[in-house]
């Protein structure tokens, strides 16, 4: 097959020994940063994936995925709406919830909770509490037994645990409407969960929905709590959820709850993006002073092409072929290291840390102990794509320049 002019003598170029040109220093330099750079964005992006699928899991274990709250007459017949609700395209489970905001105390510890009001068989359609049990079962809170399941931190600071007893306080409005009055109310301690985040461990508490009322001091509930089966679709089906429901509720789902973890992730995604590009983008326009040297050593070949008829487009296209070679190179290399290591994570890290003698999640300080990693092809197309095109940039200037060489000045002194 023939190859077209620029491209034989680019690929020439590239398969020559000179060592001004493919194997000198910057030549390998500019490909292997290339390389290099291109992997730890594929790694570093997948891992960032892979925490921010470990935060969401955690974060909706004990939390649903959406909730419905409305005034006392919206919620007046709640039985009726879980059904309905259960009933609904889309809808995995729903339950009712009462939810108070308490002092919880065991002398002499006093500590502040939110006491949610379950009832234990629609708990476990609408979160993973069963999972999350560290000791007890969901089972044992059952209507009017006083008793009540504690987060592990929250257990901790109380300083109590199974078959203790907690007292727990929660203001209600007085008689006449202007001042507030405790309720307070003797718990026994049945069991504790853990979820590895600092908001459901240290400040949930679980009562049985009987409980929760008798404690208020009035019946209904708070609101009706929804997981959907696509955990991404939950605005939609919530909003057409309340809709089918009668429209009175206020609808509020797991993305505005957490909004500020994920924002945070987010940013930490995109910072971490931009500092990696810049090792690429640094690599890709090393190959800039390649080029200009290469230009500079085949300034006599540039001459004898031009004055047999090489336009200046196709010079331009013999030295873009170098580049674009060196950056193909570079991003397939950095591709194919960033997906292995990417996929292979959960065995790198334990073997690293054997070997060197460190951790890298150190379980007395992290909830999550293990780097995860999300591997997703759209990050590692696009990827690819950019820094590819960061290598096609940077050889524009130096083939330009290789084009605009004059002949008769280029052969003056040959």
């Amino acid at each position: 097959m023939t190859l077209p002019l620029p491209l034989f003598i680019g690929l020439r170029y590239v398969r020559a020994r000179s060592t001004q040109f493919f194997v000198s220093f910057i030549s390998w330099i500019s490909l292997l940063g290339i390389g290099v750079g291109v992997a730890a964005l594929i790694t570093i992006i997948s891992v960032m994936n892979g925490f921010e699928d470990e935060l969401r899991t955690r974060l909706l274990s004990l939390a649903s995925h959406a909730t419905l709250t409305g005034n006392r007459e919206a919620l007046s017949r709640w039985p009726e709406l879980v059904v309905q609700a259960q009933r609904q395209p889309g809808v995995a489970g729903a339950a009712p919830y009462i939810e108070l905001q308490a002092l919880v105390a065991h002398e002499p510890e006093l500590q502040t909770a939110v006491v949610r009001g379950v009832d234990p068989a629609a708990e476990r359609s609408v979160s993973d509490i069963g999972r999350a049990m560290v000791q007890g079962r969901l089972e044992d809170l059952e209507p009017n037994s006083g008793r009540i399941i504690l987060g592990r931190v929250l257990a901790y600071q109380l300083a109590v645990g199974a078959g203790d007893s907690v007292t727990v306080m929660i203001p209600v409005g007085g008689a006449s409407g202007t001042e507030l009055q405790p309720r307070i109310q003797r718990f026994t301690v049945s069991g504790i969960f853990e979820v590895g985040l600092q908001d459901h461990d240290s400040l949930l508490a679980l009562v049985h929905l009987s409980d929760a009322q008798a404690l208020r001091g009035s019946a209904g509930v708070s609101g009706l709590r929804l997981r959907f089966a696509d955990v991404f679709a939950a605005p939609q089906l919530a909003a057409g959820t309340a809709v089918a429901l009668g429209g009175k509720f206020r609808v509020r789902d797991w993305t505005q709850e957490n909004a500020s973890y994920f924002r945070a992730i987010r940013i930490e995604k995109t910072m971490m993006t931009l500092i990696l590009l810049l090792i690429v983008a640094v690599a890709a326009f090393n190959i800039v002073a390649t080029l200009v040297m290469v230009v500079t050593d085949k300034r006599t070949d540039i001459a004898i092409l031009r004055t047999i008829g090489a336009r200046p487009g196709t010079i331009v296209g013999v030295f873009m072929t170098q580049g674009v070679v060196i950056g193909w190179l570079g991003t397939a290399i950095g591709l194919l290291a960033g997906i292995t290591i990417a996929l292979n994570v959960a065995t790198l890290a334990p073997f690293l840390e054997r070997t060197f003698g460190f951790q890298f999640m150190d379980r007395d300080v992290y909830y999550i102990t293990q780097i995860p990693s999300d591997l997703q092809t759209v990050d590692v197309v696009l990827i690819g794509v950019v820094a590819f095109l960061l290598t096609v940039l940077a050889t524009i200037y130096p083939a330009v320049r290789a084009a605009r060489t004059e002949p008769a000045e280029a052969l003056r002194y040959e």
